[in-house]
């Protein structure tokens, strides 16, 4: 029987560029499939009662930066804490990474090249230029696939993704939901990894 983890999660957050990579090696380990389930991460907020990053408690907006600048090292991820495009409109660069899944592409390389553009490069991947030059820097029909994120069937998908995300108890992104356990946060990898191994 095949092994499939749903992978809820936007381009834009810095804990799924800190997770990305180490999700990926833990799936082809247990020869797991993904399931990638970009999310709006703002109506899940919403829905949640949680405050965009910043309008927290400045002690909160402090502490998320200590705990990214430690991940980042124990990642041996290079991490920009002040990104020069954050926050930046994820959409299109969510709904290209629907189209390549429903295709049966491989996903892991766009999405980890598109994290890396906001949270390494400072690149702004709402930029339609960017997300086209990471789709041709991987030989895929850029013009194709752009076309396709921005037709309503497409959106149609990134809503549904959201409604599942609440109806599942989704707290936040990344979360990896595997027999119908979440395991919310980059940080919980290592607990995946043991549920994986039974």
């Amino acid at each position: 029987m095949t092994t499939a983890i749903d992978y809820y999660f936007t381009n834009l957050s810095p804990y799924a560029y800190l997770g990305h990579n180490t999700f990926i090696s833990l799936a082809e380990q247990h020869k797991a499939t993904i399931n990638y389930k970009p999310i709006k991460l703002a109506k899940l907020f919403a829905e949640l009662g949680v405050l965009p990053v910043k309008q927290r408690p400045q002690a909160r907006q402090d502490y998320r930066l200590i705990e990214l600048a430690r991940w980042s090292t124990k990642r041996k991820l290079s991490l920009n804490l002040q990104p020069a495009f954050f926050p930046a409109d994820p959409g299109l660069a969510d709904r290209c990474t629907i189209v390549l899944q429903q295709a049966g592409q491989d996903v892991s390389e766009f999405v980890a090249n598109v994290l890396a553009a906001c949270w390494a490069k400072d690149q702004n991947i709402a930029d339609e230029a960017v997300i086209r030059q990471i789709l041709t820097s991987l030989n895929v029909e850029a013009d194709s696939v752009i076309l396709q994120a921005l037709s309503a069937e497409i959106e149609a998908i990134y809503q549904s993704n959201t409604i599942d995300a609440i109806e599942k108890g989704v707290l936040g992104v990344p979360t990896y939901v595997y027999q119908n356990e979440p395991f919310w946060g980059q940080d919980r990898l290592d607990l995946l990894n043991d549920k994986l191994c039974g």
